[in-house]
């Protein structure tokens, strides 16, 4: 949890997080509060370790890894990054915003080497504000199930890797869905879907296009802010599957918490907690005030890496 001497950057994460989240807010001009917001800004940054649970700024690069002014003035928000490796280039999705447009999208950026990217620019718009990519490969192809301002959660394929998608089905409809999460695992395709910050949906299909069908113990979490929006990509480590979880109170992503799922049929599921957050706000710089999505990945020699993002204090540096 936020340290109380962060109070005053927990108003600034609280307004910038409508931003973020394609609403929009009234906040009275010329105003301390205002002000402080202005300072703050939603950026990505890469972490490295022997698991997901022991993770720690990677060496070599400096954090913010990716930053809006690396988009030269056209994005003020880059968050909730979502990691593909295909030969040896890596790619990075994510929510791309300007808020002074009120336009959302997913963006794109490359790296040879994981630590320093390059934007590349948007890869997918909607008339809806999109965020929240979450890519994965199944077979030979991608596929991306954005969130959407649409009340719909719609399933994209990759016909150009990485920056033509096509898309393929509507997977779930309803209102307040976040941060769609998709996983495969035994026989069968999940998906876990924020209903608000508190509540957690889960739902079911053989096939990848539908039809989807919402499990019977859904939802799997009620009115909890702690331990409901999914944060991410959930991990299978050792055959073991772990869903990621932001902890919205008693401020709005201040950590990263993952549960161990136990059970997971038909209709059963079952999940423990472990003890361990992966990130958190740290109370000042970069990662200030919330840190609230990992996408981590094991790479051939055994290390884990993750890209992050957090809302702290704006870092100046050359645009690279």
């Amino acid at each position: 949890m936020l340290n109380p001497a962060a109070a005053p950057r927990v108003v600034s994460a609280l307004l910038l997080l409508m931003t973020a989240a394609g609403g929009a807010f009234a906040a009275p001009a010329s105003t301390a509060k205002t002000k402080r917001a202005a300072d703050m800004v939603w950026t990505i940054g890469v972490y490295t370790g022997a698991s997901p649970f022991d993770l720690q700024p990677a060496s070599g690069v400096e954090n913010p890894a990716f930053m809006p002014a690396d988009t030269a003035g056209a994005l003020d928000i880059v968050a909730h990054p979502f990691l593909a490796i295909e030969g040896s280039r890596y790619h990075l999705f994510f929510t791309a915003k300007n808020s002074q447009q009120g336009t959302g999208a997913i963006g794109h950026a490359e790296s040879a080497n994981g630590l320093n990217w390059a934007y590349r620019g948007i890869v997918l718009r909607e008339p809806a504000v999109l965020s929240y990519p979450c890519v994965f490969k199944w077979r030979d192809d991608y596929y991306m199930v954005p969130e959407s301002t649409e009340n719909v959660i719609r399933l994209y394929r990759a016909t150009r890797f990485p920056d033509e998608w096509h898309r393929v089905a509507d997977v779930v409809k309803g209102d307040k869905l976040v941060s769609p999460t998709v996983v495969r695992h035994g026989d069968a395709w999940w998906l876990f879907v924020g209903r608000g910050n508190a509540t957690l949906r889960l739902f079911r299909a053989d096939e990848l296009t539908g039809p989807w069908v919402e499990h019977p113990r859904s939802p799997i979490v009620e009115n909890d802010l702690n331990i409901a929006r999914p944060a991410g990509r959930p991990l299978l480590i050792d055959g073991r599957l772990f869903r990621l979880a932001q902890d919205c109170e008693p401020t709005y992503g201040n950590q990263v918490c993952a549960f161990e799922i136990t059970l997971l049929s038909a209709t059963e599921y079952a999940e423990k907690p472990v003890e361990r957050s992966l990130v958190r706000a740290s109370s000042s710089g970069w990662n200030a005030a919330a840190m609230h999505h990992v996408d981590a990945h094991r790479l051939a020699g055994g290390e884990w890496l993750a890209v992050v993002d957090a809302l702290g204090s704006r870092v100046t540096r050359i645009p690279r």
